[in-house]
């Protein structure tokens, strides 16, 4: 697994890996029990979502105010896929790979992950809490006619935190780590207070030379504070 130390401010850093499309796996036979069929209902969640964050934006296809509602839900789900998929692809590493600017020693670079995984760790276990406490909450309203929306929307938000604890966890006791630096991610640092349309030619070619597709969206969102 790579994983890379992207700089998304002067001295604030991201980890950030590539998408492989195998975070959830649902299960093949009919689940039984409240936890297993959680499970596939948030591994159907996820692929639905999935499926949606690829649609185009500029879609023409008239949509009822509901249809228009979900999919905007759904893409919501997508970006936080997005930015809690390095962890849940980590809590099954027991070897990655840390690319990191050429400008940092191996030491700051394994202090940084470490202190990044940590943050992770901290905040992911904050928000289970509360979180679990809002999901216990909305079992009340399984009582009323209809879907349990928010039931729904909490338990998207238990699982999606639970494996994120789990991955960091495993990135702090269990992962190997090699470091490799690399001058591309370097380059990155120089436009990180630019406008996001005088640095994407810059993102984009550090997009392609590492081979990831989604960087440039996700340097966006971190550049600008919306992680």
């Amino acid at each position: 697994m790579d994983v890379f130390l992207v700089p998304v401010a002067e001295d604030r850093y991201e980890l950030y890996c590539e998408d492989h499309g195998d975070q959830v796996t649902a299960p093949a036979a009919a689940p039984t029990g409240f936890a297993r069929r959680a499970a596939q209902r948030f591994s159907e969640q996820i692929a639905e979502a999935e499926r949606e964050g690829r649609r185009p934006k500029d879609e023409t296809q008239p949509r009822s105010l509901g249809a228009r509602i979900k999919a905007r839900s759904l893409r919501w789900i997508a970006e936080t896929i997005a930015e809690q998929r390095l962890l849940w692809h980590l809590r099954r590493e027991t070897a990655a790979r840390l690319v990191h600017p050429d400008d940092l020693t191996d030491a700051q670079a394994r202090q940084l992950l470490r202190r990044t995984l940590t943050r992770h760790w901290e905040r992911h276990r904050f928000w289970l809490a509360v979180d679990s406490v809002g999901g216990a909450g909305s079992l009340l309203l399984i009582l009323l006619p209809g879907p349990n929306v928010i039931g729904y929307y909490f338990l998207f938000r238990i699982v999606g935190h639970y494996l994120s604890l789990r991955g960091a966890r495993q990135g702090l006791s269990t992962t190997t780590w090699t470091l490799e630096p690399h001058k591309s991610l370097t380059t990155l640092r120089s436009v990180t207070g630019n406008a996001p349309a005088d640095r994407a030619q810059v993102v984009d070619g550090v997009a392609s030379t590492l081979h990831l597709e989604h960087l440039p969206a996700f340097f966006d969102r971190c550049a600008t504070g919306q992680t």
